[in-house]
C-alpha cells in the first residue's frame, strides 16, 4: 500500500487522508460535470460522505495526485465483490479539468498499476460513462481494452473495461 509520499517531478503522489474527503469529492464532481453536456445531474449522492467512506475502507485504497499543494487527481480501487482475488477494481479515477494532458493522469495511473502488481493483482476492470470519449481514449492508451465477458447492454450508459496488469 502507498502510505509514504512518492514525488515525481513536482507530483507527489500518495494515499488521501481521512480529512481530505471533501476536497476529493469537490474535484470528482468537477470532473464528472465535464462529461454531462446539460449540467451534472442531482444524484442525490452525500459524496464527501461517499469518499470519506472509500478512504476509511480497509478492503480498498485511494491515491492521489498533488501539485503545489494542491489535490489534483485522485483513484480509488478495490476488490470487486465476487471476484478472484487477483482481480482488481479501478473504483474512480479523476483528474482536475484544469491538469489535463499535463502527465497527471499518466503519473496517478502508473502508481495504481505499481500498486496492483505488488497486491500481486493480475487483472484489472472498470466502468466508464459510455460518453466519456476523454476516458475513454485515455484507458485505451494504456492498455485498457473492452471486456469480452462484459459487453454493455443495450442501454447501458457504462463500458466495462478490462486491463492485464503487466507482471515484473
Amino acid at each position: 500500500m502507498i502510505e509514504a509520499k512518492r514525488t515525481v517531478d513536482s507530483l507527489m503522489i500518495r494515499t488521501v487522508l481521512p480529512a481530505e474527503a471533501a476536497a476529493v469529492a469537490a474535484l470528482h464532481l468537477r470532473a464528472r460535470a465535464t462529461y454531462y453536456p446539460g449540467g451534472l445531474p442531482d444524484d442525490g449522492h452525500d459524496w464527501p460522505a461517499l469518499w470519506a467512506r472509500a478512504v476509511a475502507r480497509p478492503d480498498g485504497q485511494v491515491l492521489c495526485a498533488v501539485r503545489e499543494g494542491r489535490l489534483v487527481a485522485v483513484a480509488s480501487f478495490r476488490t470487486p465483490q465476487d471476484a478472484p482475488a487477483d482481480t482488481v477494481e479501478l473504483m474512480q479515477f479523476h483528474v482536475d479539468p484544469d491538469h489535463w494532458c499535463s502527465g497527471v493522469g499518466t503519473a496517478l495511473h502508473a502508481a495504481c498499476v505499481e500498486q496492483w502488481r505488488a497486491d500481486a493483482r493480475r487483472t484489472a476492470v472498470l466502468h466508464v460513462h459510455a460518453g466519456n470519449h476523454r476516458a475513454q481514449a485515455f484507458y485505451a492508451h494504456r492498455g485498457w481494452i473492452p471486456d469480452p465477458e462484459n459487453p454493455p447492454a443495450e442501454d447501458d450508459h457504462h463500458l466495462c473495461l478490462r486491463f492485464a496488469v503487466p507482471g515484473e
